[in-house]
């Protein structure tokens, strides 16, 4: 069977010539030129996503956050970005690999057939991590004493901090998640929706650690004082 790919850019010559490279290497390629359009893509029907970051409409990494949202579809950032930060980042929020501009075509399609040939580990709808379960396809919460109504921030940074428990996650993860890519990581905002988190999920709020200079992290059976 066919293997369909998401091309998401803007360039009229590269993406011809990505569309002519991996329809040869027997690909079915979608090609998307602007990032509006993009977002009402179904991407979980694509077995890989080739997301360029400067794009008219929605920015890359926004539509590479809703992607995440709804699907462990593999996104390869294929971007003239060059910057360490902005490829930690892409990688931060998600992204399989980061593809620089310019490349040699057979690059692009060495590194899509070695990201094809791992398996894609698939997140379950049902996430139950210490006294929390999550429910990533209803967007609903419950606690060991029963659900939980929560702001969709709220449950942004619920479920990153439940993707790894016991993990530290920095605070710039968390407010690039869960906040937007434009939000101060400095500011007292992020702690001001985890001081309301914490209270909502009651008793399981003491899950939610702060880990001093670093962010915060969720430990399933809580080691110390939330204040």
């Amino acid at each position: 069977m066919t293997e369909r790919i998401l091309l998401i850019e803007d360039d009229a010559a590269l993406g011809a010539q990505i569309v002519l490279h991996l329809g040869e290497a027997g690909f079915e390629v979608t090609w998307v030129k602007d990032g509006d359009e993009a977002a009402r893509a179904d991407v979980a029907s694509f077995a890989l996503v080739l997301l360029d970051l400067m794009l008219p409409g929605t920015y890359g990494l926004d539509l590479l956050k809703r992607f995440r949202a709804r699907s462990d579809v593999p996104v390869l950032i294929v971007s003239a970005r060059d910057h360490t930060a902005d490829k930690v980042r892409g990688l931060r929020l998600g992204a399989d690999d980061y593809v620089t501009k310019p490349f040699w075509p057979e690059e692009l399609l060495a590194r899509v057939q070695a990201r094809l040939r791992r398996p894609t580990i698939t997140r379950s709808d049902r996430r139950r991590v210490g006294p929390v379960t999550l429910d990533l396809d209803a967007r609903t919460v419950e606690t060991d004493q029963g659900p939980v109504t929560l702001t969709p921030v709220e449950l942004s940074i619920l479920e990153v901090l439940t993707r790894r428990p016991n993990a530290a996650v920095t605070r710039m993860s968390l407010v690039e998640e869960a906040l937007g890519r434009d939000a101060d990581p400095t500011s007292r905002s992020l702690d001001v929706h985890v001081s309301r988190l914490r209270s909502k999920l009651g008793e399981a709020g003491a899950c939610i650690e702060t880990v001093w200079g670093i962010g915060y992290r969720f430990c399933p059976t809580p080691t110390e004082s939330v204040g």
